[in-house]
């Protein structure tokens, strides 16, 4: 391997050429002079000839650095060519993007924006699990997981790109707040009824953030538990029991006052929307494309 010559110092070397100076080489790529001349002279040590010779007026090569330079020149179009091609096949966004989605309110939240993609890309064909299994959602044939969470991620194996933040609360029903009271504490509320999920968000305990911002859970005694945001709320409105809910997802209740916001010591942590993949897989660009998008629908309006 330490024999083989640094690509740099031969696309550098080419430049030189093409741009007959190191001053006018330097302004096409950007680079300062100096750098230019210590990638050359890196480069004839490591051939043991000289290249070029440097005359006040102009530059001229040496029969070691013709011979270079004509092996040299087709070789950099043909990496040039190819990169091109590259870029062009991945912005073209053929083949197959397998996406997991949450289900109901990230469905709703997603669907256009994943619609405005496809009709953007007919040569992509997209499969869209919509489901709520939480960290189950990043598999091998799954290119991005798109979920939502509380709190920090604990998975190193798995690395996650924010997409949205909700704001979360405490609800209840007036009838439940009538039969069992109305806690000001986490405290208390963990000797009350309480609504939690089974696998999404991973499992029942709640997560509240301090005013410091530090992290807290509390496993709270769920007497009902689904993966459904829809169902959550459907029960909280029955009085089955206190949800967090994101508000956005309750906003109408609330403001009838169909739900009670419950206010209590420590505030409930946001849930976040994220896009999860394994640490070890590279995004293909279509990926990266269509998560892009996302975070500029996703993005609040300005006021």
């Amino acid at each position: 391997m330490a024999d083989k010559l640094d690509l740099n110092h031969l696309r550098y070397f080419v430049a030189i050429v093409d741009a007959g100076s190191f001053a006018a080489a330097a302004r096409a790529l950007a680079l300062p002079t100096s750098n230019l001349s210590r990638h050359l002279a890196r480069l004839e040590e490591k051939l043991g000839a000289r290249l070029l010779e440097r005359h006040t007026r102009a530059l001229r090569l040496t029969e070691a650095g013709r011979r270079m330079y004509e092996r040299a020149r087709p070789m950099m179009d043909d990496m040039t060519r190819l990169e091109a091609e590259l870029r062009q096949r991945d912005s073209a966004f053929g083949g197959a993007l397998t996406l997991s989605l949450p289900g109901e309110f990230g469905a709703r939240l997603l669907g256009p924006v994943i619609a405005e993609f496809a009709a953007a890309h007919p040569g992509l064909d997209i499969a869209c699990h919509s489901d709520m299994a939480g960290r189950d959602q990043v598999r091998e044939e799954v290119d991005i997981a798109i979920l939502f969470r509380r709190g920090v991620p604990d998975d190193s194996a798995v690395i996650e790109l924010p997409l949205l933040s909700l704001a979360s609360c405490v609800v209840a029903a007036p009838s439940l707040l009538a039969r069992c009271g109305t806690p000001a504490t986490t405290r208390q509320l963990a000797a009350l009824p309480c609504i939690s999920t089974l696998t999404a968000l991973d499992g029942s305990p709640w997560r509240f953030l301090d005013a410091a911002g530090g992290a807290h859970t509390l496993a709270v005694p769920a007497r009902y538990r689904v993966d459904s945001g829809d169902m959550a709320r459907a029960a909280a409105l029955a009085g089955v029991g206190f949800a967090m809910l994101a508000e956005a997802a309750c906003r109408a209740e609330l403001e009838r006052g169909a739900l009670l916001r419950v206010a209590l010591e420590l505030r409930p942590a946001p849930l976040q929307l994220v896009a999860a993949y394994p640490s070890r897989r590279h995004l293909a660009g279509k990926t990266r494309a269509l998560l892009t998008l996302i975070q500029q629908r996703l993005q609040p309006a300005p006021r």
